[in-house]
């Protein structure tokens, strides 16, 4: 009896010192350390810059301080107010053949073409003989810049809308540009873009927002086109951008990125203090979506080692928000 009694009391003594060993704090212990969070993998940086402004210091300063893109734009500057090109073809030529020189010798790539941008270049003119005018002015230019052998050719979907209430026509006409354009494009292998634009409300004044001014605008316009071309999200040209990002992450190509306040042309440096984007929230959306693509700044800066530095900071805030 005395030896059944010993047996039972063992057994109490056994499961009372394994009830405490288990405590609660670590019965619910989370499964994965906060501090173990997988990181994610940082974007290559690029930034805009004016075909006109291509020097071996510039270029050479941005690849010595953790650049490895560029955007060229300033195409407007080639054409005239008729929607022809008004440099010569010995200006052309020798103005891409600089921008090849001094990108291959500073190990940068070319990211991206921002094509002509403005009320004579508008891809969405009701003017039939007037768009043939701006599609042909296009790949006559495209015939200049295939020598840069750019990933992205960037479009504008439309200018500003005047006189207003045309807007399905100018839907009708742009889808009939880009689809010219797709064929040109890929004619020298590379891929269409089409940045979505500013437009917190329809009107501006007299005159309508441009073309693709919100998400809904976005999805509907991309959703009618073919499938190679894709969308660039302009980060000052909308509210909340990641919203736009997670609507159309499939079809995202490439950004430019800026601070703003969804209501004006502000392309503010993202880490100025202006503006009002979220970052950790943009970072998350464009993670979230698979985005592999350059984080491509397109706004005032001092110096190629800020765009840099502030990039660092974004991307250590972001990581540290996802540690929370």
């Amino acid at each position: 009896m005395g030896g059944k009694m010993m047996i039972q009391k063992l057994f109490l003594l056994t499961f009372i010192a394994l009830s405490l060993s288990c405590t609660p704090s670590e019965k619910t212990k989370p499964d994965t350390d906060p501090e173990e969070v997988e990181v994610p993998d940082r974007l290559k940086l690029g930034y805009s810059l004016g075909a006109q402004g291509f020097t071996n210091e510039k270029l050479q300063h941005a690849k010595a301080v953790g650049i490895d893109y560029v955007e060229v734009s300033g195409t407007s500057a080639f054409f005239n107010n008729n929607r022809e090109i008004s440099k010569t073809d010995a200006e052309l030529k020798s103005i891409f053949a600089n921008v090849l020189a001094v990108t291959e010798t500073a190990g940068i790539k070319v990211n991206s073409i921002h094509m002509v941008a403005d009320a004579y270049m508008d891809l969405s003119t009701i003017i039939e003989a007037d768009r043939q005018k701006v599609v042909a002015g296009h790949i006559q230019l495209l015939d200049y810049i295939k020598v840069l052998k750019p990933t992205y050719i960037l479009f504008h979907p439309s200018y500003y809308l005047d006189p207003p209430n045309q807007r399905e026509q100018r839907k009708s006409q742009l889808l009939k540009s880009l689809n010219e354009l797709n064929a040109a494009v890929q004619a020298i292998g590379s891929t269409l873009v089409v940045e979505n634009m500013l437009g917190p409300e329809l009107m501006a004044g007299d005159r309508e927002r441009p073309l693709m001014r919100n998400i809904e605008e976005c999805k509907e316009i991309m959703d009618r086109l073919p499938q190679n071309i894709g969308l660039a999200v302009d980060m000052c040209h909308i509210d909340n951008p990641e919203l736009l990002i997670r609507a159309l992450g499939s079809q995202l190509k490439t950004v430019h990125v800026s601070d703003g306040t969804g209501r004006a042309e502000n392309h503010y440096f993202p880490c100025s203090g202006q503006g009002d984007n979220d970052w950790n929230a943009i970072l998350k959306a464009l993670d979230d979506v698979g985005y592999t693509g350059v984080f491509l700044y397109e706004c005032a800066y001092d110096d190629e080692r800020d765009l840099v530095n502030c990039y660092n900071t974004l991307y250590e805030n972001y990581v540290k928000s996802l540690k929370k």
